[in-house]
């Protein structure tokens, strides 16, 4: 049914109602834009395939002021109701 299923004069239409649609001078802006958006799209999926290619460097965390071994291993205590 649909051997050949994509033939020039089908490119040729699509072409006409493009044009017709969106007129003859909105279709560099539009071509243009989407350019731009794809170019957006493939840098921000290689910098995502990139992050999670990377192992994480492992960086110390500073305890809180005031907090020494002793008490961040203290359990807590309840409060005592007179």
């Amino acid at each position: 049914m649909l051997r050949n299923g994509l033939e020039p004069w089908h490119l040729l239409v699509v072409a006409i109602v493009f044009i017709v649609l969106f007129g003859s001078k909105k279709l560099p802006d539009t071509a243009r834009s989407l350019g731009k958006s794809l170019r957006i799209l493939k840098s921000e999926a290689k910098a995502m395939k990139d992050e999670n290619n990377v192992p994480a460097a492992h960086t110390p965390v500073a305890p809180a002021a005031g907090v020494t071994a002793e008490t961040a291993m203290a359990p807590a205590e309840a409060p005592v109701s007179p």
